[in-house]
């Protein structure tokens, strides 16, 4: 596939060769945010809360790794600067204010204000923007990675929620540890005999999800407010931080060395992430509106395995090619107009100067 496709995808900037076991892990971790939203709407029974942790131990961890090593190559150059704007910056503008007003629309009222204090989803794009603006630091030794860790651990003690920096500071681990992994180290991940020690691993985040709240709370999780709102001590916190980044790379890892490595029809769906993440938050909230899972806590397990397949079929919706390249005038509209103006003559390297890079 050509640049014209690359320049879509959420959080990266790829080269012109297609890795389609990065696409079937973007479209699988885009496909959980999805169903991990969708599972918010239904009864909080037991089952549903060891669910909902086990998938947010590891699931945001792993999107954020990907997300830095795709992210390897962005310089502070002019190319990459429009790029962060047309492909990050003004989507972040577009959908921050048009699902505000969707929810408010709908009496979900959000607080904070728009643009300044990222709503819902669209908290990834803000703090997308400001890790990518200090990649080319944060990738010139590995020591920026026990850095990280630093940073994340002592930023649960900033309380002020501005451009998302609680999750700017907590998750940077995980996104300089994806600049620091390249295609040699994750290869490692593939190997056959890693795949059972992967799904044990996994069995055991969902069993120890179950004991969450036992030592922590579920908040921890979504690192997105600062440990004085979370009732621990600053100590305390900080020792169930580092614990919780643990077990997110465990869950990373294992996710990754299950994702099959061959190309299908669901790899080449991994060009449309963004379309997916910005778009499918408009069905969520409006099933939240219309009560369409009202019914779940008398059916917890059907619930959740209709809004599980609904969840899944949402994104695969969203990203089927009809679809997706209707929306993606919506999500990026530079590099659409950039792409329709570009010959079907020109040659492929002409066309990967003429699009913007991704983001």
């Amino acid at each position: 596939m050509g640049a014209s496709v690359e320049a879509r995808e959420l959080g990266t900037v790829l080269p012109m060769t297609r890795d389609p076991w990065l696409d079937n892990i973007k479209m699988t971790l885009v496909t959980l945010v999805v169903v991990g939203h969708s599972w918010g709407l239904l009864g909080a029974t037991e089952l549903d809360l060891r669910l909902y942790d086990f998938l947010y131990y590891w699931h945001i961890p792993a999107f954020v790794l990907i997300t830095g090593h795709l992210s390897r190559s962005f310089e502070w150059d002019r190319r990459h600067f429009s790029s962060l704007f047309t492909t990050v910056v003004l989507p972040y503008l577009i959908f921050e204010f048009s699902l505000f007003h969707f929810r408010s629309a709908l009496g979900q009222h959000e607080d904070g204000p728009v643009w300044l204090q990222p709503h819902w989803g669209m908290w990834y794009l803000c703090v997308l923007f400001f890790w990518r603006l200090v990649t080319p630091l944060l990738r010139r030794h590995w020591a920026a990675i026990p850095v990280a860790v630093g940073i994340s651990l002592l930023g649960g003690l900033y309380d002020e929620l501005w451009f998302g920096i609680p999750r700017i500071l907590g998750l940077l681990p995980f996104f300089v540890l994806g600049l620091h992994l390249d295609r040699r180290h994750l290869a490692h991940l593939r190997v056959w005999w890693l795949k059972p020690l992967a799904v044990l691993t996994l069995g055991w985040i969902l069993v120890f999800s179950g004991h969450t709240d036992e030592w922590a709370r579920s908040a921890f999780l979504y690192y997105d407010a600062p440990y004085a709102d979370l009732g621990f001590p600053a100590g305390d916190a900080m020792q169930i931080r580092l614990k919780v980044i643990a077990i997110g790379l465990l869950g990373t890892a294992s996710m990754l060395a299950l994702v099959p490595t061959r190309s299908s029809w669901f790899s080449r769906m991994g060009s449309q992430t963004l379309v997916v993440y910005l778009c499918h938050g408009f069905f969520v909230r409006y099933a939240e509106y219309a009560g369409w899972f009202d019914w779940a806590p008398e059916h917890d397990v059907l619930a959740l395995v209709v809004a599980t397949l609904l969840a899944v079929a949402l994104a695969l919706f969203l990203a089927s090619p009809p679809v997706a390249a209707r929306l993606v005038w919506l999500v990026d509209p530079v590099g659409s107009v950039r792409r329709s103006r570009t010959p079907p003559s020109t040659t492929s390297e002409q066309r990967r100067k003429a699009a913007p890079v991704s983001n």
